[in-house]
């Protein structure tokens, strides 16, 4: 090598490197846009699931929970399992604008999908459920979806579980001394669906430093995603599980219908909670289409542009909805991050009932 390639070579070692890009997020927390950097921690979900004290999560008691989860004989008609409206292959949705009941009747929202549901605290789109043990409870008692009290005759699902001696056995392990009750029921539903997890997308590989796991388009759509100044969606899908256990209205065209669903209102009878949802979670969100609480929104990109507008009806419109400056390519980097955050998962395994 000659004097001037040794000159230039050790001048170009001595360049300072290309500092990673800077944003401010939503809440005013400076963000290097660089793979696995410190400030990005935020993000990254704990690796324990939490649960409660009196329900603390066991292989026994998860795996008793799957049992029940995909067992029509708790449903009041014999024919309809918690599956039938939340089904792995289909992000733990069913991939309906609004679910279907057993024998066809229409349910009044969107089936919502469970994936780091133990992560929340609060439960359902207008979070009548405190806990996950009360969402699961609700759900296989004679009021919720469970008992498919329309077009046929329903019987007490939990009944005809507390006759099968096997699951005796089991609630037996994993529960001593708490009988088979709703209860109980209820613990080990919640306990199985604790183990729906998604934590290791691309952009979860990159925030542990994975400089390739995401695309330079997949990273400006993150930026996109946290910058107040132009997607601004951390404001309400926060780290780190992308919701802040908030109710937002969107201004769905459906909050104009002379019978609109009032959502968390019912629950909370202030104006602003009126037409208001449960801000939902984001990893795997590319497989649970369709979208919002009504499934009125297709595809992603139908979702990114009914932001982009600031909504439609504009009655008790969420302050945090206001129209975004978004440019095509923004808008398509938006959408890719979104694509970046699902977990390639394993084949499902559905399990082997008691009989």
């Amino acid at each position: 090598m000659s004097p001037r390639q040794v000159a230039i070579v050790a001048a170009l070692c001595a360049s300072p490197a290309v500092a990673a890009e800077n944003v401010v997020d939503t809440h005013g927390d400076t963000l290097v846009l660089e793979a696995g950097h410190a400030s990005l921690r935020k993000w990254l979900l704990p690796d324990v699931v939490p649960s409660p004290e009196d329900n603390k999560l066991t292989p026994q008691r998860a795996a008793l929970g799957k049992m029940l989860f995909f067992d029509p004989r708790l449903s009041g008609t014999g024919q309809s399992t918690c599956a039938s409206c939340h089904l792995p292959e289909r992000g733990w949705s069913d991939s309906f604008p609004k679910s279907i009941r057993f024998m066809g009747d229409v349910m009044t929202r969107a089936s919502p999908s469970l994936v780091n549901l133990g992560y929340n605290s609060i439960f359902q789109w207008d979070g009548r459920s405190p806990t996950l043990e009360h969402q699961a409870v609700n759900g296989a008692g004679p009021s919720g979806s469970m008992n498919a009290a329309g077009k046929a005759k329903p019987t007490d699902g939990i009944a005809n579980i507390q006759k099968i001696p096997a699951y005796g056995e089991l609630f037996a392990r994993a529960y001593p001394g708490e009988g088979v009750t709703p209860t109980s029921i209820g613990k080990a539903l919640a306990s199985f669906e604790r183990t729906v997890v998604s934590r290791d997308s691309p952009f979860d590989q990159w925030l542990h430093g994975k400089k390739d796991a995401l695309t330079p388009q997949q990273v400006q759509g993150f930026r996109v995603f946290v910058d107040p100044a132009k997607g601004n969606c951390s404001a309400c899908h926060s780290a780190p599980n992308f919701t802040d256990n908030g109710f937002h209205n969107l201004g769905l065209k459906s909050g104009a219908d002379k019978d609109a669903d009032v959502g968390r209102f019912r629950q909370r009878p202030v104006a602003l909670m009126k037409g208001a949802f449960k801000t939902p979670q984001l990893r795997d969100v590319a497989q649970s289409a369709p979208y919002f609480h009504d499934g009125s929104a297709a595809t992603l990109e139908e979702v990114v542009d009914h932001y982009a507008k600031g909504g439609d009806v504009k009655t008790n419109l969420s302050p945090l909805m206001n129209p975004l400056s978004l440019s095509s390519e923004e808008k398509q980097a938006l959408v890719a991050f979104l694509r970046g955050l699902s977990t390639a998962h394993p084949i499902f395994e559905y399990p082997v009932l008691p009989k």
